[in-house]
């Protein structure tokens, strides 16, 4: 039973000690200032970025560690990974353990990989009890869906929508639409996560993703497919990112024995039926 919602700032640490004022059994930190590549790789927010969720994760793993919180999970990413091995987009390298030597191609991923090793420090130093999953681009209904912080999916699906809306016959792509990229859909983000924190041996850091490694173009056509709507690509430029992302899910498998199991237009067909209805509000 959920009885008691609270709405407040956690880079405010008296806020952050009277939500945490009890050993409670599980506390899941996802609070990050974050967004999508428009948002992440311009260079314009990265002092936010940084201090901002630096300041969200120092409070709630000191807080978490005085109220003697039983079991925390913390959402890493996968922008934690070193930019040199996704430079290739048909073959990018993110098992768990390539995350050394650290080189992530944005602030985002250098605070997150900082506070991964703030909980585990915590863990080491104090005995809090800490469960860390690097998530690859969790989409679904429900998320931010414009307004510049939203993901691949969701952006994607916005476009679509709004272009059938308004009667053009033309998206516009970021790039020339080949860098790779994987999608996990929020349903099977929640089991995988639900795995790790009730395993007792297994801590992480592991990946939570998929590995149905999709091009940014193929990603455009699932989403004019399920509108039923062909329309033409617009190549411009635009923040990129890494070429290549894709989850390596031989340590999850390994360990808590999960796979995710529903294809990327499953999941997409439900976030383009949600954001085309928020469209048709407009």
């Amino acid at each position: 039973m959920i009885d008691d919602f609270r709405i407040g700032d956690l880079r405010n640490p008296i806020v952050v000690k009277e939500v945490i004022d009890q050993p409670f059994d599980e506390v899941y930190q996802l609070a990050a200032d974050m967004g999508g590549a428009g948002y992440i790789f311009t260079g314009n927010h990265d002092a936010d970025v940084m201090h901002n969720s630096a300041t969200i994760n120092l409070n709630m793993a000191y807080h978490s560690q005085k109220a003697g919180v039983k079991k925390i999970f913390y959402s890493s990413s996968a922008c934690m990974y070193p930019e040199y091995n996704q430079m290739d987009p048909d073959n990018p390298k993110l098992s768990e353990d390539s995350a050394y030597p650290a080189a992530p191609d944005s602030e985002y991923g250098w605070e997150k990989l900082f506070s991964e090793r703030l909980y585990f420090a915590f863990n080491r130093n104090y005995g809090l009890d800490v469960r860390v999953a690097r998530f690859h681009n969790i989409f679904g209904p429900q998320g931010t869906w414009t307004g510049g912080k939203e993901k691949a999916p969701a952006a994607m699906c916005r476009k679509v929508a709004e272009a059938i809306k308004d009667g053009k016959n033309e998206i516009e792509i970021w790039g020339d639409g080949k860098q790779t990229r994987s999608f996990l859909f929020i349903d099977e983000c929640l089991a995988g996560v639900r795995r790790l924190m009730d395993s007792e041996t297994f801590f992480g850091p592991v990946n939570i993703g998929s590995d149905e490694m999709v091009t940014i173009n193929q990603l455009a056509e699932y989403a004019m497919e399920i509108s039923g709507k062909k329309l033409n690509l617009k190549h411009i430029d635009g923040p990129l990112g890494v070429r290549g992302r894709n989850s390596d899910n031989t340590l999850i498998k390994e360990k808590l024995g999960w796979a995710p199991s529903r294809p990327l237009k499953d999941g997409l067909s439900k976030t383009y039926a949600w954001i085309s209805e928020q469209v048709g509000k407009q």
